[in-house]
């Protein structure tokens, strides 16, 4: 393994000390050995405590709450009509959808004179942006951080899509989609898919503290958590 430097010599950079550690933690360690030959002992922590459906979806819609996303709770005989009151109240007339949702959906916004804008793959980005709205559904939703995730699955679309747009309302299946924790969340998805973590609109802060919204995403995030 060659020479280290031991902790509190004189001269010892931290980094040589790091690296002494290091190298006297994997001396028994065979050369040929990688990390998933070696299983790891104890269960991991997937969760704090044990919720009820109805407690996941609850401390779901406080945690959205608290990233200033505007949460919406319906069953499906309601959806359509809340779809299209959240486009009226926003004065929307354009609505992108992505291939595989559910056309009950944007149904009565249709009706109201909404255009439907498909996610179309040779749309610019400024196209993408004189769209007023966009209207997505999720992978899975986490209760413990507020976080909603798409994969680019049926009835999400492209990445772009949700990030271009300046309004997003994104449905959520409940209890179906909401787990409680991050690692229950990453046991439903698949990594080599492209993942969409969004927590809230788009937001950031300057070196003062100021928040500013719809830098790198939209402005209004709406979650619609769909019962039953």
């Amino acid at each position: 393994m060659g020479a280290y430097a031991r902790p509190g010599e004189a001269g010892v950079s931290d980094r040589e000390t790091v690296l002494g550690r290091v190298r006297r933690a994997l001396a028994d360690v065979p050369r040929e050995e990688r990390p998933e030959d070696v299983p790891v002992a104890g269960e991991r922590l997937r969760g704090y405590g044990e919720r009820t459906p109805a407690a996941a979806a609850g401390l779901l819609a406080r945690n959205l709450a608290d990233y200033r996303a505007l949460v919406h709770r319906v069953s499906a005989a309601g959806l359509p009509a809340l779809v299209a009151g959240l486009l009226a109240a926003r004065g929307a007339r354009t609505l992108l959808v992505p291939e595989g949702l559910p056309e009950r959906w944007p149904a009565a916004a249709v009706a109201a004179g909404v255009r439907l804008c498909p996610d179309d793959p040779r749309a610019t980005p400024a196209e993408l942006d004189a769209v007023d709205s966009v209207l997505t559904g999720c992978a899975v939703a986490v209760a413990e951080t507020g976080t909603v995730v798409l994969d680019g699955g049926p009835g999400q679309g492209r990445r772009r899509i949700t990030l271009v747009p300046d309004h997003h309302i994104c449905v959520v299946r409940v209890p179906g989609q909401v787990v409680d924790s991050v690692p229950q969340a990453l046991e439903r998805l698949d990594p080599t898919r492209p993942l969409t973590w969004i927590s809230g609109p788009s937001a950031t802060s300057d070196i003062e503290l100021d928040r500013v919204e719809g830098v790198h995403g939209p402005r209004t995030l709406e979650v619609v958590l769909l019962e039953g």
